[in-house]
Protein backbone atom coordinates (compact mmCIF):
# COMPACT_ATOMS: atom_id res chain seq x y z
CA UNK A 1 0.00 0.00 0.00
CA UNK A 2 0.96 3.28 -0.90
CA UNK A 3 -0.21 6.92 1.42
CA UNK A 4 0.32 9.87 -1.08
CA UNK A 5 0.16 12.67 0.93
CA UNK A 6 -0.74 16.61 -0.74
CA UNK A 7 1.21 19.22 1.19
CA UNK A 8 1.65 22.92 0.89
CA UNK A 9 2.91 25.13 3.65
CA UNK A 10 2.62 22.43 6.31
CA UNK A 11 6.19 23.20 8.36
CA UNK A 12 4.32 23.69 11.09
CA UNK A 13 2.64 20.17 11.52
CA UNK A 14 4.00 18.20 9.05
CA UNK A 15 6.72 16.31 11.72
CA UNK A 16 3.85 15.66 13.90
CA UNK A 17 1.31 14.38 11.08
CA UNK A 18 4.10 11.77 9.22
CA UNK A 19 5.45 11.00 12.95
CA UNK A 20 1.59 9.59 13.73
CA UNK A 21 1.95 7.18 10.77
CA UNK A 22 5.73 5.36 11.42
CA UNK A 23 3.60 2.88 13.65
CA UNK A 24 1.67 1.65 10.48
CA UNK A 25 5.17 1.31 8.71
CA UNK A 26 6.75 -0.61 11.58
CA UNK A 27 3.77 -3.12 11.86
CA UNK A 28 2.72 -3.37 8.57
CA UNK A 29 4.07 -6.47 8.00
CA UNK A 30 1.36 -9.79 8.63
CA UNK A 31 -1.57 -7.23 8.42
CA UNK A 32 -2.88 -8.54 4.99
CA UNK A 33 0.10 -6.62 3.35
CA UNK A 34 3.51 -8.07 2.35
CA UNK A 35 5.20 -4.78 2.76
CA UNK A 36 5.13 -2.06 4.87
CA UNK A 37 3.05 0.93 3.77
CA UNK A 38 5.14 3.77 2.11
CA UNK A 39 4.71 7.25 2.19
CA UNK A 40 5.16 9.57 -0.21
CA UNK A 41 4.87 13.33 0.76
CA UNK A 42 3.86 15.43 -2.78
CA UNK A 43 5.34 19.47 -1.76
CA UNK A 44 3.01 21.93 -4.37
CA UNK A 45 5.65 24.19 -4.70
CA UNK A 46 5.87 25.01 -0.45
CA UNK A 47 8.32 28.57 0.34
CA UNK A 48 8.89 26.84 3.57
CA UNK A 49 10.62 23.72 5.04
CA UNK A 50 8.27 21.07 4.54
CA UNK A 51 9.85 19.29 1.77
CA UNK A 52 12.96 18.69 4.26
CA UNK A 53 11.02 18.42 7.19
CA UNK A 54 9.20 15.16 5.65
CA UNK A 55 11.98 13.85 4.21
CA UNK A 56 13.25 11.57 6.76
CA UNK A 57 9.99 10.66 7.67
CA UNK A 58 8.68 9.53 4.85
CA UNK A 59 10.37 7.60 1.43
CA UNK A 60 9.80 9.70 -1.24
CA UNK A 61 9.19 13.86 -1.12
CA UNK A 62 8.20 14.54 -4.59
CA UNK A 63 8.08 18.27 -5.28
CA UNK A 64 5.26 18.87 -7.78
CA UNK A 65 3.19 21.71 -9.39
CA UNK A 66 0.68 23.12 -7.37
CA UNK A 67 -3.16 21.81 -6.98
CA UNK A 68 -4.18 19.06 -4.96
CA UNK A 69 -5.23 16.97 -7.71
CA UNK A 70 -1.85 17.64 -9.66
CA UNK A 71 -0.02 16.38 -6.77
CA UNK A 72 -1.96 13.69 -5.72
CA UNK A 73 -1.67 12.45 -9.74
CA UNK A 74 2.69 13.02 -8.99
CA UNK A 75 2.50 10.70 -6.00
CA UNK A 76 0.33 8.13 -7.31
CA UNK A 77 2.71 8.00 -10.41
CA UNK A 78 5.69 7.21 -8.27
CA UNK A 79 4.00 4.84 -5.97
CA UNK A 80 4.86 0.87 -5.98
CA UNK A 81 1.85 0.10 -3.99
CA UNK A 82 -1.25 -1.91 -5.54
CA UNK A 83 -3.42 0.41 -3.62
CA UNK A 84 -3.30 3.92 -2.94
CA UNK A 85 -4.57 5.78 0.08
CA UNK A 86 -4.56 9.52 -0.85
CA UNK A 87 -4.60 11.01 3.07
CA UNK A 88 -4.58 14.95 3.78
CA UNK A 89 -1.75 16.54 5.87
CA UNK A 90 -4.69 16.98 8.48
CA UNK A 91 -6.21 13.89 8.97
CA UNK A 92 -5.09 10.95 11.15
CA UNK A 93 -5.85 7.41 10.51
CA UNK A 94 -8.03 5.54 13.34
CA UNK A 95 -5.53 2.38 14.66
CA UNK A 96 -7.42 -0.03 13.01
CA UNK A 97 -6.62 0.83 9.48
CA UNK A 98 -4.17 -1.41 8.42
CA UNK A 99 -6.58 -3.93 9.32
CA UNK A 100 -10.07 -2.50 7.63
CA UNK A 101 -7.62 -2.09 4.45
CA UNK A 102 -6.78 -5.70 4.44
CA UNK A 103 -10.24 -6.31 4.28
CA UNK A 104 -10.94 -4.17 1.40
CA UNK A 105 -7.38 -5.71 -0.28
CA UNK A 106 -9.56 -8.79 -0.11
CA UNK A 107 -12.75 -8.01 -1.33
CA UNK A 108 -13.95 -7.67 -5.09
CA UNK A 109 -14.21 -3.64 -4.14
CA UNK A 110 -12.25 -1.14 -6.65
CA UNK A 111 -12.03 1.84 -4.13
CA UNK A 112 -13.73 3.19 -0.77
CA UNK A 113 -13.30 5.89 1.95
CA UNK A 114 -13.49 6.00 5.71
CA UNK A 115 -16.27 7.54 7.97
CA UNK A 116 -14.60 10.91 9.13
CA UNK A 117 -15.15 12.65 12.36
CA UNK A 118 -14.00 16.35 13.35
CA UNK A 119 -11.24 17.26 15.81
CA UNK A 120 -12.70 19.28 18.56
CA UNK A 121 -15.11 19.09 21.28
CA UNK A 122 -17.76 20.94 19.73
CA UNK A 123 -21.17 18.65 20.13
CA UNK A 124 -21.94 20.89 16.70
CA UNK A 125 -19.01 18.57 15.22
CA UNK A 126 -20.24 15.27 15.78
CA UNK A 127 -23.85 16.27 14.34
CA UNK A 128 -21.91 17.51 11.05
CA UNK A 129 -19.24 15.08 10.91
CA UNK A 130 -22.60 12.44 11.20
CA UNK A 131 -23.82 13.92 8.18
CA UNK A 132 -21.11 14.01 6.04
CA UNK A 133 -21.07 10.10 6.71
CA UNK A 134 -24.62 9.92 5.80
CA UNK A 135 -24.92 11.55 2.87
CA UNK A 136 -21.44 9.82 1.50
CA UNK A 137 -23.47 6.24 1.96
CA UNK A 138 -26.54 7.70 0.63
CA UNK A 139 -24.91 9.10 -2.50
CA UNK A 140 -21.52 6.47 -2.97
CA UNK A 141 -19.21 10.08 -3.04
CA UNK A 142 -16.61 10.53 -1.31
CA UNK A 143 -14.26 13.38 -0.28
CA UNK A 144 -10.70 13.88 0.77
CA UNK A 145 -11.16 14.43 4.41
CA UNK A 146 -12.68 11.02 4.15
CA UNK A 147 -9.03 9.29 2.82
CA UNK A 148 -10.00 7.83 -0.18
CA UNK A 149 -8.12 4.51 -1.02
CA UNK A 150 -8.22 3.06 -4.74
CA UNK A 151 -6.74 -0.21 -6.34
CA UNK A 152 -3.71 1.42 -8.38
CA UNK A 153 -4.65 -0.67 -11.51
CA UNK A 154 -8.16 1.47 -11.51
CA UNK A 155 -6.67 4.41 -10.47
CA UNK A 156 -4.34 4.21 -13.48
CA UNK A 157 -7.50 2.55 -15.77
CA UNK A 158 -9.74 6.17 -14.41
CA UNK A 159 -7.10 8.73 -15.54
CA UNK A 160 -6.75 9.59 -12.01
CA UNK A 161 -7.81 12.65 -10.83
CA UNK A 162 -8.83 15.33 -12.93
CA UNK A 163 -6.55 18.73 -13.06
CA UNK A 164 -9.17 20.88 -11.41
CA UNK A 165 -9.27 23.18 -8.82
CA UNK A 166 -11.16 22.38 -6.57
CA UNK A 167 -14.21 19.18 -6.22
CA UNK A 168 -11.73 16.69 -7.26
CA UNK A 169 -12.72 13.99 -4.98
CA UNK A 170 -15.88 14.35 -5.83
CA UNK A 171 -15.53 14.05 -9.43
CA UNK A 172 -13.50 11.16 -9.09
CA UNK A 173 -16.06 9.07 -6.84
CA UNK A 174 -18.29 9.63 -9.73
CA UNK A 175 -16.45 8.09 -11.85
CA UNK A 176 -15.01 5.07 -9.66
CA UNK A 177 -19.07 4.30 -8.57
CA UNK A 178 -18.94 2.61 -12.45
CA UNK A 179 -16.64 0.55 -11.60
CA UNK A 180 -17.85 -0.59 -7.74
CA UNK A 181 -19.68 1.18 -4.51
CA UNK A 182 -17.06 2.15 -2.20
CA UNK A 183 -15.93 0.20 0.74
CA UNK A 184 -16.98 2.10 3.45
CA UNK A 185 -14.98 1.81 6.56
CA UNK A 186 -16.77 3.01 9.90
CA UNK A 187 -13.52 3.28 12.02
CA UNK A 188 -12.72 7.36 11.64
CA UNK A 189 -10.23 8.83 10.39
CA UNK A 190 -10.10 12.40 12.01
CA UNK A 191 -9.46 15.33 10.16
CA UNK A 192 -8.86 19.02 11.80
CA UNK A 193 -11.91 21.18 12.74
CA UNK A 194 -9.14 24.43 12.33
CA UNK A 195 -11.01 25.31 8.93
CA UNK A 196 -14.41 25.28 11.08
CA UNK A 197 -13.55 26.67 14.11
CA UNK A 198 -11.56 29.73 12.13
CA UNK A 199 -14.38 30.71 9.71
CA UNK A 200 -17.43 29.00 11.50
CA UNK A 201 -19.33 26.06 11.26
CA UNK A 202 -22.42 27.18 10.08
CA UNK A 203 -20.93 29.58 7.14
CA UNK A 204 -18.36 26.80 6.22
CA UNK A 205 -21.22 24.18 5.93
CA UNK A 206 -23.48 26.31 3.92
CA UNK A 207 -20.14 27.54 1.51
CA UNK A 208 -19.99 23.78 1.25
CA UNK A 209 -23.29 23.24 0.11
CA UNK A 210 -23.42 26.04 -1.81
CA UNK A 211 -20.43 24.76 -3.82
CA UNK A 212 -21.56 21.38 -4.38
CA UNK A 213 -24.78 22.26 -5.48
CA UNK A 214 -23.16 25.06 -7.99
CA UNK A 215 -21.38 21.84 -8.97
CA UNK A 216 -24.10 19.83 -9.46
CA UNK A 217 -25.49 22.50 -11.69
CA UNK A 218 -22.73 22.00 -13.97
CA UNK A 219 -21.05 25.22 -12.50
CA UNK A 220 -17.03 25.14 -13.73
CA UNK A 221 -14.72 24.26 -10.76
CA UNK A 222 -12.51 27.39 -11.65
CA UNK A 223 -15.59 29.50 -11.29
CA UNK A 224 -15.95 27.62 -7.87
CA UNK A 225 -12.41 27.74 -6.52
CA UNK A 226 -12.93 31.59 -7.04
CA UNK A 227 -16.31 31.68 -4.86
CA UNK A 228 -14.42 29.40 -2.08
CA UNK A 229 -12.09 31.83 -2.22
CA UNK A 230 -13.84 34.68 -2.05
CA UNK A 231 -15.89 33.63 1.03
CA UNK A 232 -12.72 32.59 2.67
CA UNK A 233 -11.07 36.11 2.18
CA UNK A 234 -14.33 37.42 3.49
CA UNK A 235 -14.48 35.54 6.55
CA UNK A 236 -11.01 36.44 7.31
Amino acid sequence: MSIVMPVWREAGAIESTLSGLQSLRSRGCGQGFEKPPEIIVVDGGSDDDTASLARPLCDQVIVSGPGRAVQMNAGAAAASGDILLFLHADTQLPCSALDKLAEFAASSLAWGRFDVRLSGQRRLFRVIAWFMNRRSRMTGIATGDQAIFVRKSVFVDVGGFAPIPLMEDVEISSRLKRYSRPFCIPDPVITDSRRWQKHGPWRTVLLMWRIRWRYWRGESPEALARLYRADVRNAE
